[in-house]
């Protein structure tokens, strides 16, 4: 059930995929469902098939669909796989009736595509797509999306598989008055860009969980970050910003969209290549990629995934 989702989401270290294309930039399916058996081999709590990280956002709604279902046969007997709802409201719906189709077990509702929006058009976005479906919807708050305390518990009260509110913007005022407005109604997870980064103090603020782009290729070290959050080791957390997390926000900021682009350059890294990222994204390029290596290489010894 939805409430179960979110039971279950609320707990754990969150991930987005990856979405693996050959070197023709199509999707590469055995690729990408080798990436994904490798994602769920960790305890990780949920993966959000086709998200930014995957960039679903240069995906054909096609091309989600047959995203989405891929990642569901793989894993999804093990781990919960979410589903992008994106675009106009339209296709919002149409992405969670291909979602539900495939056997999805929930929906991140990402920002409606440029255009500006007021409350009332907001509700409304997400509400029909609440309405579209029995899965659990999550709303991401982002870009033209920034959903207001009083909307957030509008849709809480219509509509019992809306679950969940995720942060990309980090306005703390904000976030304050849509947690203690809201309450235990929503569980609340951290997107902002590299969410380690913000996580400690978001914990704070009610956020128990958040995205982990790193974790597609240093699955190891974001289960032990995520752990050290959790347990508000101020100690432990900083030795990993310092010795990690930091630096590879430096190459990550070189270059416009290399928030996606790092990660795959991550995976080819550590031996797990899959492939290029679509345009108007760049790869990184071959220096970027020598130093974030040796940054990866500089890690100490993860825990085993049993042991986590």
């Amino acid at each position: 059930t939805p409430q179960e989702l979110a039971d279950q989401l609320k707990d754990g270290l969150l991930s987005f995929p990856v979405t693996a294309f050959d070197a023709d930039l199509l999707f590469d399916e055995t690729a990408y469902r080798q990436h994904l058996a490798w994602q769920a081999s960790y305890p990780v709590a949920g993966l959000f098939a086709a998200g930014g990280t995957g960039e679903g956002f240069s995906l054909t709604p096609e091309e989600t669909a047959t995203v989405v279902a891929a990642a569901v046969e793989e894993v999804g007997a093990r781990v919960p796989v979410l589903a992008p709802a994106a675009g106009n409201t339209a296709q919002a719906v149409r992405n969670a009736h291909d979602a539900a189709a495939a056997g999805a077990q929930g929906l991140l509702l990402l920002p409606p595509y440029l255009t500006e929006c007021d409350q009332l058009g907001l509700f409304a976005h997400a509400s029909a797509v609440c309405a579209a479906t029995d899965l659990g919807v999550i709303v991401y708050n982002r870009a033209n999306a920034i959903y207001s305390a009083a909307t957030v518990a509008r849709l809480a009260e219509k509509h019992p598989n809306f679950i969940g509110f995720k942060d990309g913007v980090g306005d703390i005022e904000h976030l304050t008055k849509v947690v203690a407005t809201n309450g235990d109604r929503l569980f609340y997870l951290g997107g902002l860009p590299t969410a380690e980064t913000f996580a400690l103090p978001l914990l704070q603020l009610g956020m128990s969980t958040y995205s982990s782009a790193m974790y597609n290729f240093v699955p190891e070290f974001a289960l032990e970050f995520y752990r050290d959050v959790r347990a508000q080791d101020r100690a432990a957390v900083t030795a990993k910003l310092n010795g990690f997390v930091l630096p590879y926000l430096q190459i990550r900021d070189r270059v416009k969209g290399y928030g996606v682009s790092i990660v795959k350059g991550g995976l080819k890294a550590v031996g797990r290549d899959a492939g290029g990222v679509r345009p108007p994204l760049q790869d990184l390029t071959e220096a970027d990629l020598a130093d974030l290596t040796a940054l990866i290489d500089a890690l100490p010894t993860s825990t085993p995934a049993d042991a986590l």
